[in-house]
């Protein structure tokens, strides 16, 4: 028998951190937002995209009060990398506001999409050379876990075989070197939702990528108990003339998760991709409450951006007058995932955002 790829130890710890995250319906708040994406969110609410804002920015979804009990709804938070090593007003680092809240922290560590060659516009994630090195920092840090994005997209021709397998090859290495560093791999292979494509067609190319995505998990030995899928809900595309209801998308997703990824793996943390705030935690909540618990041997949860920061950002405006309110927007919307983890969720959390569609075509982060 070949040695394994980790010792025990190691193993223990990223199993132990994998399930800090998730357990106990907790989720990801996704704050990774490059300096370019900020901006954009930024210039929508009048404010101009610098350091000192996008530090006041951060804090402001770290430092709730702990009375308003963030860290029993928010498990992980994903940070870029200014953001990981940044201070607050006060002098006191960023990381360490998260830890006084029982939230640990995480990284991007994906360099951005480029185009694959061969392909009609398709793209591959760069970022693998010197990733070890990253990693290694990174972890010293504070970090410990990290996230790296494949992006794939519907068409009538794809995504093709080659697009799918070279996304599939870099997110098993990304993987499995983060977890001989000691960080948590969240694994996202994201099914972009543009496009006019129906729910059933989103369903087969989603069992496709993700059945793919772990036959290259396997290949690369990654530890499957200290690791996270971050996947697209099963849904039409945003185009398609055809919605779909929360209980159609649940049913959906489940049975292409249930047919393609392994029981070991700790959670699923679904990515917003576009849905509205309320939309992201009715689906959540549907398919927490779809079928026997038997089919679903993973913790069922959630890491949103957009889906948890529209209202916030529509409070903030900017303003220190309106930091409470802000927090008060994220405390809502992080409290109805947790419900909706827990299937529990019934609508009724209003949000200064919740019913706005958050769809960016081509979205970059």
């Amino acid at each position: 028998m070949a040695p394994a790829a980790l010792t025990k130890e190691q193993q223990d710890e990223l199993r132990q951190i994998a399930h800090a995250i998730v357990d106990n319906g907790k989720g990801i708040l996704a704050a990774d937002e490059s300096t370019g994406t900020i901006g954009k969110r930024f210039a929508g609410i009048g404010v101009e995209n610098n350091e000192t804002n996008r530090r006041d920015y951060r804090e402001l979804l770290f430092s709730l009060d702990k009375e308003a009990g963030i860290g029993n709804y928010i498990g992980g938070c994903i940070l870029f990398e200014e953001t990981l090593f940044q201070k607050g007003a006060d002098g006191t680092p960023l990381v360490q506001i998260l830890q006084e809240h029982n939230i640990i922290p995480g990284i991007k560590v994906d360099k951005g999409v480029v185009p694959l060659p061969g392909t009609d516009g398709e793209t591959v994630t760069q970022g693998i050379d010197g990733l070890g090195e990253r990693c290694a920092k990174y972890k010293a840090g504070g970090a410990q876990f990290a996230k790296w994005r494949a992006v794939l997209k519907i068409s009538d021709y794809g995504p093709s075989e080659l697009a799918i397998q070279e996304n599939a090859y870099t997110l098993a290495r990304y993987a499995t070197i983060c977890q001989q560093n000691g960080l948590v791999p969240i694994v996202e292979p994201e099914v972009l939702c543009d496009g006019t494509h129906t729910l059933e067609r989103c369903q087969e190319v989603s069992e496709r990528v993700f059945a793919a995505v772990y036959k290259a998990c396997l290949d690369h030995n990654l530890y499957l108990e200290g690791s996270l899928l971050k996947p697209n809900m099963v849904t039409p595309g945003m185009q398609c003339p055809v919605k779909a209801t929360p209980e159609q998308v649940a049913c959906a997703t489940v049975t292409a998760l249930s047919r393609t990824v392994p029981p070991a793996v700790v959670g699923i943390t679904f990515l917003s991709g576009g849905q509205s705030e309320e939309a992201a935690s009715q689906n959540l909540n549907a398919i927490n409450n779809f079928g026997d618990k038997a089919r679903k041997p993973w913790a069922l949860s959630f890491s949103y951006g957009r889906a948890l920061q529209a209202s916030v950002l529509k409070a903030w405006q900017g303003k220190p007058e309106n930091v409470a309110a802000a927090q008060n927007e994220l405390r809502k919307r992080a409290y109805a995932n947790h419900m909706a983890c827990l299937g529990k969720y019934h609508g009724e959390i209003e949000g200064a955002s919740a019913g706005d569609s958050l769809f960016i075509a081509n979205h970059q982060y």
